[in-house]
C-alpha cells in the first residue's frame, strides 16, 4: 500500500504544481531530460509519443485521427501505417531491410485500455502488419499469430500480398552478402522499431509497435516488438511503456512491463525508463551483444507525464500535444557509442 500511496501523492502534486510548471516551461528542441527538468514533461491530454524521427509523421496522422473523434486504436493504426508504407524508413514495413535470406519479415502489436491486444510475428508479404495485429485483437480469441498462419489470416481479412523488398533494400542486402557478417546497426543508420503510446482526452491508454526487425537476422527470428510485456505494455490504471533497440535484450528483461511496474510503485516515466536501462546494462555489460547494444524506452503515466531513456546516446522521440504541437525531444542516456 505504501507504493500506491506514494503514487497517489505524486499524482496530486502533479495536478497542482507540475501542471503549472508545464504551462510556464517550454523545453527546447532536443532538450536532454534530467532529474532537474523532467517535471516539465507534463502534457495536456491527449498526448502522443513515438520513437525516432519518423515518429513525427506518424504522430501527425494519429493526432488528426484523434481529433476526428476516432478511437485510440484507430489513431495508433493510422499513425504507424505511415512508417510502414514509407520505403525510406528502412527498419519498418515496405522497404525494410531483409533477413540474411533476402526476405522482409515483419512484427507488430497493438494494445488497448482494456488490456486487449493483438500481435503478428514473422509475417511476410503484407505491408501493414499493425492492421493485421488489430484484426487479431478484434476478430480472434488469440493474442498472437505468426508466420504462415498470420499470413493466411491476413488474406482471409482482405489484405493483399505485396512484394516488400524494394530495389534499395535488395541492393543493401547483396552488399551485405559479400561479407555476411551479422552485426546489428541500431541507432545510427538502422533506426529500428517505431513504438507509439497515446493517452486520450479521457486518460485512456493505447499503444502499438511495428518493425521489420534487425537487418540480416536469421530467417525466422522474432524480436521484442510483437511480444506484449517486452516491446509494449499498458496498464490503464498506471501508464504505458514501449521499447526500441536490440529486441533480445528487451525480451530478456521483460522491459516494457517492468517500466510500467516501476511507475506503479510511484516512479516517474523518466525514472522508470532509466532504471530498466540500468538493469539491462548490468545484465549485459559482459555479454557478447554489448559492443553494439542499444535499447531505449518511452513511457507515459495516467497524469500525462511522459519520458524516456536509452542505453547509448542518439535516441530521440516525437511528442505531440495541443499546447506545444508535434516536436522532437532527446532523452538522457547512460553512455555514448564510444564507451
Amino acid at each position: 500500500m505504501s507504493g500506491r500511496r506514494k503514487f497517489l501523492k505524486k499524482a496530486a502534486l502533479g495536478t497542482v504544481g507540475l501542471s503549472a510548471l508545464y504551462t510556464n516551461t517550454a523545453l527546447a528542441k532536443d532538450t536532454v531530460l534530467t532529474s532537474e527538468n523532467y517535471g516539465a514533461n507534463i502534457a495536456k491530454k491527449p498526448l502522443i509519443i513515438s520513437t525516432w524521427n519518423h515518429g513525427l509523421a506518424a504522430n501527425q496522422a494519429a493526432w488528426e485521427t484523434l481529433k476526428k473523434g476516432e478511437s485510440g486504436l484507430s489513431a495508433i493504426e493510422t499513425g504507424l501505417k505511415i512508417s510502414e508504407a514509407d520505403p525510406k524508413v528502412r527498419s519498418v514495413g515496405f522497404g525494410g531491410l531483409p533477413d540474411r535470406e533476402g526476405k522482409v519479415t515483419l512484427d507488430a502489436c497493438i494494445m488497448d485500455q482494456n488490456s486487449d491486444c493483438g500481435s503478428v510475428s514473422f509475417l511476410q508479404g503484407i505491408k501493414h502488419p499493425i492492421s493485421v495485429a488489430r484484426k487479431v485483437l478484434e476478430e480472434t480469441p488469440h493474442v498472437m499469430l505468426t508466420g504462415q498462419g498470420a499470413f493466411n489470416f491476413a488474406l482471409s481479412q482482405g489484405f493483399k500480398e505485396e512484394n516488400l523488398l524494394t530495389p534499395e533494400s535488395e541492393k543493401a542486402w547483396k552488399n551485405w552478402l559479400e561479407k555476411s557478417k551479422y552485426q546489428p546497426v541500431i541507432n545510427i543508420e538502422n533506426h529500428d522499431t517505431i513504438s507509439m503510446l497515446i493517452i486520450d482526452a479521457e486518460g485512456n491508454l493505447t499503444g502499438g509497435c511495428t518493425t521489420s526487425g534487425a537487418a540480416w537476422k536469421m530467417h525466422g527470428r522474432v524480436g521484442d516488438s510483437p511480444i506484449i510485456g517486452a516491446g509494449l505494455f499498458l496498464d490503464n490504471e498506471v501508464g504505458g511503456a514501449a521499447a526500441t533497440g536490440l529486441g533480445e535484450a528487451v525480451i530478456r528483461t521483460a522491459g516494457s512491463a517492468m517500466v510500467v511496474e516501476l511507475m506503479r510503485q510511484g516512479k516517474s516515466p523518466n525514472e522508470a525508463c532509466k532504471e530498466i536501462v540500468e538493469r539491462i546494462y548490468n545484465k549485459h555489460k559482459n555479454h557478447k551483444d554489448m559492443p553494439y547494444l542499444q535499447v531505449g524506452f518511452i513511457a507515459v503515466n495516467k497524469q500525462g507525464e511522459y519520458g524516456g531513456y536509452s542505453l547509448r546516446g542518439g535516441f530521440n522521440y516525437a511528442v505531440c500535444d495541443e499546447e506545444k504541437g508535434n516536436r522532437m525531444e532527446k532523452p538522457g542516456s547512460k553512455m555514448t557509442w564510444k564507451d
